[in-house]
């Protein structure tokens, strides 16, 4: 009898002990899981954010828009309320922040979309400075404008005559937009259109005496608001051509039915209005109705789809 009771204070003893244990255990798990959610929490980027100074709603549009890279640069940063407005720009891109900021704080006047614009193309500099040698690599692709330049030694490969039929002068053009550019022309001509060259492929040495022409005529200043320097012309890449009709001239084109077709058509062709009208802060030149680049088909038609220059397109999608 009594060793029964003893089996049974045993056997409670046990369970009291187990059961002691396992709420200890518990307890301890369950500490552990919170100071492994407190540390998680106080390494997380919302609690890093919020202590900079951002807000909830702020701090939901930097998590979701940046890269953990792009997030540490912002903890180093001091809070700007101006960061969130500027990350949700379209064509926002992180390595310019600074910049963005920077020049909207000197020009609040114009809209975040337009400073995000500027900045991209180095519209916020003045022109040819900054300057460096454009990718050649990019072929149909690459940038030519006051900030990106071609060598004295540059010339595009597989340069072909232009004839007659097509141009005025002598003239030379790569030979894929060559090619592309006769498409065109016959696909105008069947509509009782015509489009003519003035000007193609330029050596370097030929605007060289160009721009300087200009300089001695009017000064320096207006020269760069009419043509490029050595270097930064478009014409050496092979890639552009300045388009007319008869009994027209480029001060006139744009009065013309065949202008009113190329805007509707050229980027089936793969070219583009390389200098639109009111973007002459972003490309750097007057607006020519007459002067248009090859980027081909797909590119062509991805930048009259978005509305934007060449320029824009270049250091958002291809830089």
């Amino acid at each position: 009898m009594n060793d029964i009771k003893y089996r049974r204070r045993l056997k409670k003893s046990v369970k009291r002990k187990l059961i002691i244990f396992i709420v200890f255990l518990v307890l301890f798990i369950g500490a552990g899981i919170g100071i492994k959610k407190y540390y998680d929490y106080i390494n997380s980027y919302p609690y890093k954010l919020e202590k900079v100074g951002y807000n909830e709603k702020e701090i939901k549009v930097l998590t979701s828009k940046l890269k953990d890279e792009e997030l540490d640069k912002i903890l180093k940063m001091k809070y700007n309320k101006l960061v969130d407005d500027f990350i949700t720009q379209k064509y926002f891109i992180f390595e310019n922040l600074k910049e963005y900021i920077s020049y909207y704080t000197d020009n609040s006047d114009l809209s975040k979309k337009d400073v995000v614009a500027l900045v991209n193309v180095k519209g916020n500099k003045d022109q040819y400075e900054s300057t460096k040698a454009t990718d050649t690599g990019k072929k149909n692709l690459l940038l030519v404008n006051k900030h990106n330049y071609l060598t004295k030694e540059y010339k595009p490969d597989k340069l072909v005559d232009v004839s007659v039929k097509y141009c005025y002068g002598q003239n030379k053009i790569s030979e894929e937009v060559y090619n592309k550019y006769i498409s065109m022309y016959n696909a105008a001509k069947e509509e009782g259109l015509y489009l003519i060259i003035t000007s193609a492929y330029r050596e370097y040495e030929f605007q060289e005496t160009l721009w300087k022409k200009y300089a001695e005529q009017q000064g320096e200043e207006w020269a760069d608001s009419v043509a490029a320097r050595p270097g930064y012309s478009e014409h050496q890449s092979g890639l552009a051509l300045d388009i007319v009709t008869y009994k027209s001239n480029m001060n006139d084109f744009e009065n013309t039915k065949e202008f009113k077709w190329l805007q509707e058509n050229a980027h089936k062709y793969g070219f583009i209005l390389r200098y639109p009208k009111g973007k002459e802060k972003l490309t750097g030149y007057n607006y020519e109705s007459w002067h248009y680049r090859y980027v081909g088909v797909e590119t062509a038609t991805k930048i009259k789809k978005l509305g934007i220059t060449f320029d824009e397109y270049y250091a958002y999608y291809l830089k």
